[in-house]
């Protein structure tokens, strides 16, 4: 089955034994089940297949070259992603702003730049953290201000995935600095080439290069590549802020780190000590909830819907989840979970250490937990501030 496919359209067997056997036969098993994010030169060739197959963009209506998915046949695919350990790509462009410019761009925009983003052509980062303004969102002070047909950008953007292999970046920036903190601020498009643009790679505990600050000098981007009106991004960011939950809020991590808890245990014979596999258990019914709550918000995601401030109930449950298992895993891999790099358990090699790194940002990046929290009293149990 070639790329113009209708794949919502098979049965849902068919469906899931065509994702399957894809996933199992073309994937490359040098990056399957990773313990890093892995660089845009070590997926490319990945995604190029997945280009190919049409399996690029599984939310994106067929109209723009996406699978066209229903939440089910949606599910189902991520779920043999989990299955088969297939890596994360540098995924900004399709999991963010292609659902956003396909909802709020104009018909250039998306001409512009969907087809290219579909290709692998380009790589997207996001800019709205900065040094101070991260859960506090509207407080940033990257300034544009318009100069002819032309936006200049000055400011600094930080905790930025992907920056280093990113040809584009989708970013917040302030347009009217006299407006209140929520307004007064638009959603723009940049090259990454442009000048004035620098890239700081930081390197986390496990030595990775996950995340950048970004600086921008003088930089200029056509007006044209505005995405809405001036001055009312913040709606446009709050709408990229559910897609970024809900992409944080997928059960993705939680169940491969659950598969990797799951060998360790078979290896060492935890199986045997019923305190310990009381907790294995809890984990495996926390996954299923997850699984199950990011099915509801990925429905409303496809029938196009908003998501509502309760979508911070799934980006807390994902992360903390996720901690509670890499937790689990150290614990169950005894003197081997003080070891970097892979260890020896059974026939398999498993790395304990970075997950479990790659875990404690978890419930601070895509808004902190706490505020996550206050979200949900305030705007879903309408508590007293």
């Amino acid at each position: 089955m070639m790329a113009d496919t209708d794949w919502d359209a098979l049965d849902d067997e068919t469906f899931r034994r065509e994702v399957a056997d894809f996933f199992r036969t073309e994937y490359p098993e040098e990056i399957r089940f990773p313990a890093h994010f892995l660089r845009w030169a070590q997926c490319r060739e990945w995604y190029r297949k997945l280009y190919a197959k049409g399996f690029a963009a599984p939310a994106w209506p067929r109209e723009w070259g996406g699978m066209g998915l229903s939440p089910g046949k949606l599910l189902a695919f991520i779920e043999e992603q989990e299955k088969h350990g297939i890596a994360r790509t540098p995924d900004m462009g399709i999991t963010m702003l292609g659902p956003l410019l396909i909802r709020f761009g104009t018909e250039q925009q998306k001409r512009e730049f969907l087809p290219p983003t579909l290709r692998g052509e380009y790589i997207w980062c996001q800019g709205y953290s900065e040094p101070n303004a991260g859960s506090d969102l509207a407080s940033l002070r990257t300034e544009a201000v318009l100069d002819g047909d032309e936006y200049v950008i000055t400011g600094s953007k930080i905790w930025t995935s992907f920056a280093m292999d990113a040809t584009h970046m989708f970013l917040l920036v302030r347009t009217d600095k006299q407006a209140k903190k929520q307004e007064g601020i638009s959603f723009m498009l940049v090259d990454m080439k442009s000048p004035g643009i620098t890239v700081r790679p930081i390197r986390n505990l496990n030595g990775s290069e996950h995340f950048a600050e970004v600086f921008l000098d003088q930089v200029r981007t056509p007006a044209r590549w505005l995405v809405g009106q001036p001055n009312q991004g913040w709606t446009i960011a709050k709408a990229l802020l559910g897609f970024e939950r809900i992409s944080i809020g997928s059960p993705k991590l939680s169940q491969t780190g659950l598969q990797r808890l799951e060998r360790i245990v078979q290896a060492r014979g935890l199986t045997a000590d019923a305190a310990f596999m009381d907790r294995f258990t809890q984990l495996k019914l926390n996954v299923a909830d997850l699984t199950s709550a990011y099915g509801r918000f990925a429905e409303i995601v496809k029938r196009g819907g908003t998501l509502g401030p309760d979508v911070s109930l799934l980006k807390i449950f994902a992360s903390e989840t996720f901690q509670r298992i890499t937790e689990l895993t150290l614990e169950a891999g005894g003197d081997a979970g003080a070891i970097e790099g892979e260890v020896p358990f059974g026939d398999a090699a498993i790395d304990i250490l970075s997950p479990f790194y790659n875990a404690r940002p978890s419930t601070i990046y895509g808004g902190s937990n706490e505020i996550q929290r206050n979200i949900i009293a305030k705007s879903v149990l309408n508590l007293p501030g």
